[in-house]
């Protein structure tokens, strides 16, 4: 687990540390699973699978709100220090990140309902595919978590430029169809949409990763001195 499991004198700071820890966990899985509906409901045009992923955003923003007030007491109450501290900070970081992913989960949700009464566009195939990457990021991203993985963390860090080059290469496509085809505009717009929303989901991955490799490394991954371009090249393949 990313936040500390050591023993403690106090047994209620472990019971409090274990249920941040469930909370947040809790929380990775609601976003990961709405992410995965919301492009469900894109990719097979069912809007009331999409309803459902927005019906759920309230109880992703109640889940952020509970890690965010578990923080606050523990800070206040136990005084945490060293890697006890870096993991609680961490959290409410990464439950802001994970609250902002149902938001843009729900915002692809909205998007679906949209595209959903328009003609088929073949182009939609290709922003689906960037949503199977977006989520294996994402994925990965809480595995790391999880695991308190740092070298996991630097790889999921780095293939963030890999979704930003697919968003840029649907961006132009999705500018020719349009220029091509006036007719298509109103569903290209929301594609792009969609896109965007997935592209930002996968820097909020990106953020997690950061997050943990701090909790770890006691140090920022962008500004670590240990990690040469060598080094950040091995680690990506």
């Amino acid at each position: 687990m990313m936040i500390s499991s050591s023993t403690h004198i106090v047994s209620g700071y472990d019971t409090e540390l274990s249920s941040l820890t469930n909370d947040l966990t809790d929380l990775g899985t609601l976003v990961s699973e709405m992410v995965e509906d919301g492009m469900q409901a894109f990719k097979k045009r069912d809007s009331v699978k999409a309803q459902e992923v927005i019906d759920r955003d309230q109880k992703a923003n109640a889940l952020q709100f509970k890690v965010d007030e578990a923080v606050h007491r523990i800070i206040a109450l136990r005084n945490p220090v060293a890697q006890d501290l870096r993991s609680i900070i961490g959290a409410t970081r990464i439950a802001s990140d994970l609250e902002r992913v149902g938001d843009l989960s729900e915002g692809i949700a909205r998007r679906a309902m949209i595209i959903n009464e328009e003609k088929r566009i073949d182009m939609a195939k290709s922003v689906y595919r960037m949503g199977k990457q977006v989520r294996v990021q994402l994925a990965g991203a809480l595995d790391t978590l999880l695991k308190g993985d740092a070298i996991a963390a630097l790889h999921y860090w780095q293939a963030d430029s890999d979704i930003d080059d697919l968003y840029d290469a649907i961006f132009r496509e999705l500018v020719t169809v349009m220029m091509g085809d006036p007719r298509t505009i109103p569903a290209c717009t929301e594609l792009l949409f969609v896109a965007k929303n997935l592209e930002r989901i996968g820097d909020h991955a990106t953020n997690i990763c950061e997050a943990v490799y701090f909790t770890i490394k006691a140090t920022q991954l962008v500004s670590d001195p240990a990690l040469d371009d060598r080094y950040r090249e091995n680690e990506a393949r």
